[in-house]
């Protein structure tokens, strides 16, 4: 495709928005022009709003069984109660398949179309559950959605759901590397000390404390991206590979340019963030992962005489978000911090690990080059045709 005048004003634009949705699904919006960032908002927002749509038909079905009133569960589940806890536990679950589905359309006006039909659900719910007054506060969240996707959340949000799940391959790999952390974090789980400490640690001060070893460790990997990535943000000069990698994209016919525009400031923080945070999601995989395995571990070997030996307390039930589950507070508490010291680890390991970064990082580092030859190609065929008119 080629952005130049010799093409109709059609197809230019066509070849604009092509170009524009392939750097956005890289999760690069501020590649784009100021005007292109926030062009076709409506339809670019309708898998976000899908999504939102679904939570609130969820309500408005928990509402019809529940008719309005609060739930409480005693004793055996009654039919309608089952069908309420199902509807709780598939919601999250639900939206994300939803918002995948209407992500995969291709079409703007089918876009545009689920985005208009997902507004009319949830102004329907929203008056059904609560009354005309809850329009306001719904429109205040369409509208939140509309400026998050023009400002380029959207299309960070979607590729970094992506990679999630692209790294779920990778789990194995980085579950070895971690496995000296693993053994140590499960001394960390046989120890009293540690025990009490999450039987009497509030949820706040643990959340406090599990932020600062995620900012840590956010640190590591971000300052030794930076460090791998300042040659190639200062030049993007042209590889034939690169050449190659693009042949089958919007940029194929488009000329390679020796004096593009240097990366701006925020382009700059975009490519630093996309690359760090594509790391941190592996290392997070492998930390829930393990998180999840001393959950399982511990709801084996919890007896309530082994709970009150290493806390003090019998107490077996934790509340989440407003419900009780079986399961002892300090149980989630102590799970939570190991996962935390696992992600800690990982990423300390992978800011200066050589094997791990010629494993994971350089083929995003190569992939990344790529994308910023097609973004010197984009701009130059934008400024050639900008001249021309």
């Amino acid at each position: 495709m080629d952005l130049s005048l010799r093409r109709t004003g059609r197809g230019r634009a066509s070849a604009a928005a092509a170009a524009e949705s392939w750097f956005l699904q890289r999760g690069l919006p501020w590649v784009l022009t100021r005007r292109a960032r926030w062009r076709r908002i409506w339809p670019r927002s309708a898998p976000a709003l899908a999504a939102y749509a679904t939570l609130q038909a969820c309500v408005l079905a928990v509402y019809s069984i529940v008719g309005g009133g609060d739930i409480e569960i005693t004793g055996t589940p009654t039919a309608a109660e089952w069908v309420v806890l199902v509807i709780v536990a598939f919601v999250l679950p639900l939206m994300a398949l939803v918002g995948w589905l209407v992500s995969r359309l291709r079409s703007g006006r089918t876009r545009t179309v689920a985005a208009s039909a997902s507004v009319a659900v949830v102004a329907c719910g929203a008056v059904i559950v609560s009354g005309p007054t809850q329009l306001l506060q719904e429109a205040v969240v369409i509208v939140a959605v509309l400026i998050l996707t023009g400002c380029g959340a959207g299309s960070v949000f979607g590729w970094a759901v992506r990679m999630m799940l692209s790294h779920l391959a990778t789990v194995g790999a980085l579950a070895v590397r971690a496995l000296p952390v693993v053994l140590l974090t499960a001394l960390v789980f046989f120890n009293t000390y540690v025990w009490l400490m999450a039987a009497t640690i509030s949820g706040n001060r643990l959340g406090l404390a599990m932020a600062f070893l995620i900012a840590i460790a956010a640190a590591f990997v971000t300052s030794a991206t930076v460090e791998r990535v300042r040659p190639m943000l200062n030049s993007t000069t042209a590889l034939p590979k690169d050449t190659a990698r693009l042949a089958d994209t919007p940029f194929s016919t488009m000329p390679d340019v020796r004096n593009c525009a240097p990366l701006k400031k925020s382009e700059r923080l975009n490519v630093v963030f996309v690359l760090a945070t594509s790391q941190l999601a592996q290392i997070l995989v492998v930390a829930v992962v393990t998180t999840t395995i001393y959950l399982i571990l511990g709801l084996i070997i919890m007896s309530p005489s082994l709970l009150n030996e290493w806390t003090h307390t019998y107490a077996s039930t934790a509340t989440v978000l407003g419900w009780t589950l079986p399961i002892p507070d300090s149980l989630i508490h102590m799970c939570l911090f190991l996962g935390a010291l696992t992600f800690m680890y990982i990423s300390a390991r992978a800011a200066s690990d050589a094997e791990y970064r010629s494993t994971f990082l350089d083929p995003l580092i190569d992939d990344l080059h790529t994308t910023l030859i097609a973004r010197n190609r984009y701009r130059s065929a934008i400024a050639t045709s900008t001249e021309s008119e």
